[in-house]
């Protein structure tokens, strides 16, 4: 490789296809849900510990992540995340041909680590590479190749995952015990392949990337930060304290709609799909997020972020009534169709939560990282939820999920007074730039 560094579209180019890879492995657990949940037997909430295994390490593994970033830079953090998320990846093996319901936890949890240190270092960088005025567009194009990789490895993955004949109860317990355990075995196997693939598809882009020129943005980690803000400080600006909750319910409410979707669809009432075209399915929600957001990407060069995002809540709540109070075919593309109605939220809440923030960006990224550990709580939510009163009244939790999100786009991501004197002023040397 050439001395040169990439230009901000080059380095753009090489940071999204890290966005590809970590959101087609966080779709996958909504194929590991209910082929793990027959593997071991399972109710809703006990399934649901996938969930908060992957993503409970974006809360306990955040603030670590942004010292990393801090310490080594947003290229060599990227390099770190993949290693580990490889690591994580690698564990599958071990986990299936035991089989361990509690190791294959433990490697989802090492897998999200990995991904969590990607998130805080590529979604500010992404952010900062450019006009801030063109991040929301900038991150929604990123995170549209984000979604591509979460339509795509469900399709192309999990029909591998879930090629085995699935056993019922009645099945299941006129087994032996011996029998018992060869199917579990026989059934857990089929994630080692995927799961060893991915690995080395990791440990290859880790090389790829460490051996890439690509612009370090020192001035807008914490390297750069002489005061050393404490986070007490940086959540003193309300635009970014309530987009940590905004990232929160949020991506709770994505990952519990995800969650879901496969038993959902599959109900009589409902799809009436047997397993394998229900995945099938599941790529038009992914896919839908994918649309929307090169979409969105083109929209928010013309319109206001803040409402954008507000008029998306609003058409997911409605989607959300329809899917609780429909059966059939409407209620089942209803559900499917938030998806495209999800794809603008998460990086036009990110972009606008650290607006302004300048050193106290790496910060402000750990924190809105963390937050994500929304997607291992309000699944769980759902889940003991649906145990008591079925499956589909339970979307009653991401529906209080997306009314929350108009509130922040209409009103709490309002930039404090100070702030917005900057944004004015940077958008005038902007415009005197061109």
């Amino acid at each position: 490789m050439n001395g040169r560094t990439l230009s901000y579209g080059a380095a753009t180019a090489v940071v999204s296809l890290i966005f590809f890879t970590w959101g087609g492995l966080t779709s996958l657990n909504d194929v590991l849900i209910p082929h793990l949940k027959s593997v071991f037997d399972m109710n809703y909430a006990q399934t649901m510990l996938i969930q908060s295994s992957f993503f409970g390490a974006y809360f306990l593994m955040s603030l670590p992540s942004g010292r990393v970033l801090a310490k080594l830079g947003y290229q060599r953090s990227i390099v770190v995340g993949l290693l580990v998320a490889a690591a994580g990846a690698a564990l599958f093996f071990p986990a299936a041909r035991l089989p361990s319901y509690p190791l294959f936890l433990g490697a989802l949890f090492v897998l999200a680590s990995g991904i969590t240190l990607l998130q805080v270092a590529a979604n500010p960088y992404i952010s900062l590479l450019g006009d801030p005025a063109g991040a929301p567009s900038r991150l929604n194009l990123a995170q549209a190749l984000n979604s591509l990789g979460t339509t795509l490895f469900p399709y192309l993955i999990g029909p591998l995952i879930l090629s085995g004949a699935v056993l019922g109860a009645t099945e299941l317990a006129a087994l032996s015990p011996a029998q018992l355990a060869a199917y579990r075995a026989e059934e857990a196997a089929s994630v080692q392949l995927p799961y060893m693939v991915i690995a080395g598809c990791l440990l290859a882009m880790a090389a790829f990337v460490a051996l890439m020129r690509i612009p370090p943005l020192t001035e807008a980690t914490e390297r750069a930060d002489n005061a050393r803000h404490t986070y007490r400080e940086v959540l003193s600006h309300p635009h970014l304290r309530w987009g940590v909750l905004a990232i929160f319910v949020y991506v709770g409410a994505e990952v519990s709609i995800g969650s879901f979707m496969i038993n959902y669809i599959t109900e009589p009432s409902i799809g009436a799909l047997d397993r394998g075209t229900a995945t099938e399915h599941l790529a038009y929600y992914w896919g839908g997020a994918m649309i929307g957001r090169f979409i969105g990407a083109a929209l928010l060069r013309r319109y206001d972020a803040r409402r954008l995002l507000a008029l998306a809540a609003v058409v997911a709540i409605g989607l959300l009534v329809a899917t609780m109070s429909l059966h059939g075919p409407l209620a089942m593309w209803s559900v499917l169709a938030i998806g495209l109605f999800n794809s603008v939220m998460f990086p036009t809440i990110f972009t606008i939560a650290i607006e302004r923030l300048g050193p106290m960006t790496s910060k402000a990224s750990s924190l809105l990282v963390m937050a994500i550990v929304g997607g291992a709580i309000i699944p769980w939510l759902q889940g003991a939820l649906a145990d008591h009163t079925g499956l589909q009244s339970s979307y009653a939790i991401p529906l209080l999920c997306y009314a929350y999100i108009v509130w922040y786009g209409w009103r709490g991501s309002r930039l404090a007074p100070s702030l917005q004197g900057q944004a004015l002023a940077g958008a005038a040397l902007a415009r005197a730039m061109h």
